[in-house]
C-alpha cells in the first residue's frame, strides 16, 4: 500500500486535471502537441476536432478518467521500457534472459494477468494500471533493443575516431539514431494499453471501458458502441500523433 500511494496520488491529480481542466484548452493542447510532432496544421485541425467528437457524445467526463490511465501506464512502460531496451542491446546475456520472459509476457491472455494483480494488490485503480504495464510494456523494450542494435556500426567507429565515450555514443549517436524504432515502440506500446482499457475496467478503472462494460451487462447497444468508439477516437489520436513523430524523424535523417 505504501509502494501504491505515490502512484495513487499522481493518478487522482492528473485526473482531477483532466477533468476540471475547460473542454477547450484540452483540445487546444491536443491541437498543439499534434503539430508539434507533425508541424502540419490540417493534422493538427484534425486531432481536435476528434477530440470535440468526444466530447459531443457526451463521453468527455469518461474519456478524460481513460486518457490519465493511459498517460500512468504508458509513461511508466515507458520509464521501464526504454532503460531496458538499452540494457539489451548492451549486454547479451540480459537479452538471452529477457527474450523469454517477454515471449511470455506477449503471448499471456490479457485476463490472466488480473488473476496475480487481484490477488496482491486487491481491486482498484492501482492494480489496473500494474496489469496494463505489464501487458504493454514489451513491444518498447523490444523495439529500443532493436533499434540500438540497428545502429551502423561505421557511424559507431567514427564516433569513436572522434574520442566519443560509450555514454557519448549511447546518448548522442545511438539514440537518436534509434528514436523512429523508439517512437514505433512507443506507439505499439499505447495501442496495447488502451486494448486494457474495457479489461481492466473490471478491476475497478473507470472510463470508457466502465461503459463499455456497463453496455454489455445491461444490454444496452448504443451505449456500448458510443463508448466503444470513444476508444476508437483516443486511440486514433495516440496511433496518429506518436506516429507522426516517428515518419518526421525518419524523413529528416532520409535528408
Amino acid at each position: 500500500n505504501r509502494l501504491s500511494e505515490p502512484f495513487l496520488a499522481a493518478l487522482v491529480w492528473l485526473e482531477q486535471l483532466l477533468r476540471n481542466a475547460p473542454w477547450w484548452s484540452i483540445i487546444i493542447l491536443t491541437m498543439l502537441l499534434a503539430y508539434g510532432m507533425s508541424r502540419r496544421i490540417a493534422f493538427s485541425l484534425g486531432m481536435g476536432a476528434m477530440l470535440f467528437l468526444l466530447g459531443a457524445m457526451g463521453l468527455w467526463d469518461a474519456g478524460m478518467q481513460t486518457l490519465s490511465l493511459m498517460i500512468m501506464a504508458t509513461g511508466i512502460s515507458i520509464i521501464i521500457g526504454i532503460p531496458m531496451g538499452i540494457f539489451m542491446a548492451k549486454f547479451d546475456r540480459f537479452r538471452s534472459v529477457m527474450l523469454p520472459v517477454l515471449d511470455i509476457m506477449q503471448t499471456m491472455p490479457s485476463f490472466v494477468y488480473l488473476i496475480p494483480v487481484v490477488m496482491l494488490f486487491g481491486l482498484g485503480k492501482i492494480p489496473a494500471i500494474i496489469a496494463t504495464v505489464i501487458y504493454a510494456v514489451p513491444p518498447v523494450i523490444r523495439l529500443t533493443d532493436l533499434g540500438i542494435r540497428l545502429v551502423d556500426a561505421e557511424v559507431l567507429e567514427a564516433s569513436r575516431a572522434f574520442g566519443a565515450s560509450s555514454t557519448q555514443q549511447l546518448f548522442g549517436v545511438q539514440i537518436p539514431l534509434a528514436l523512429p524504432n523508439i517512437m514505433a515502440g512507443i506507439n505499439q506500446t499505447t495501442m496495447m494499453a488502451l486494448s486494457m482499457v474495457v479489461i481492466a475496467s473490471m478491476i475497478g478503472a473507470r472510463g470508457l471501458g466502465y461503459e463499455v462494460l456497463l453496455g454489455i451487462n445491461r444490454l444496452e447497444v448504443g451505449r456500448g458502441l458510443l463508448a466503444g468508439l470513444g476508444i476508437v477516437i483516443l486511440a486514433v489520436l495516440f496511433d496518429r500523433i506518436t506516429q507522426s513523430y516517428g515518419k518526421r524523424k525518419q524523413i529528416r535523417g532520409a535528408r
